[in-house]
């Protein structure tokens, strides 16, 4: 049988008499300013959902594509200017109304679309070698 020649000595007590001194801090993140971004306000509704769409450019804001990672949202370039409607429908209306993700997937991407096509006619993409 093995045994020990010196105790074994604790560097700290097991039962924390002030409690837990670590405290996680979380921080409050607004969404970054960019020109995309601000550049949706006042548009129409690319997205344009049937059945769906207010069409009020009061309400268009810029939908982003999933794909951004763990708590972030993919580049403003993959996004498209989508109303209130549009949006909350992107967000996972679209499963409540008996539409596959796919179907959702391929009504945004062609938002995408349309939107990347008007930023590059309000300058705000440049496309380079471009005839």
């Amino acid at each position: 049988m093995l045994t020990r020649k010196t105790p074994l000595k604790t560097k700290t007590s097991l039962k924390s008499k002030s409690g837990l001194k670590f405290r996680a801090q979380v921080k409050a993140t607004r969404p970054k300013r960019s020109k995309i971004r601000d550049s949706a306000k006042g548009e129409s509704c690319l997205v344009r959902v049937p059945g769906v769409c207010n069409r009020n450019p009061d309400t268009t804001v810029l939908a982003h594509l999933n794909g951004g990672g763990v708590g972030g949202k993919n580049e403003d370039h993959k996004a498209a200017y989508a109303c209130s409607a549009c949006h909350r429908w992107l967000d996972g209306g679209y499963a409540t109304q008996g539409y596959s993700r796919a179907t959702r997937d391929l009504w945004h991407l062609e938002g995408v679309v349309r939107t990347q096509d008007r930023l590059i006619e309000k300058g705000h993409i440049e496309v380079k070698g471009a005839a």
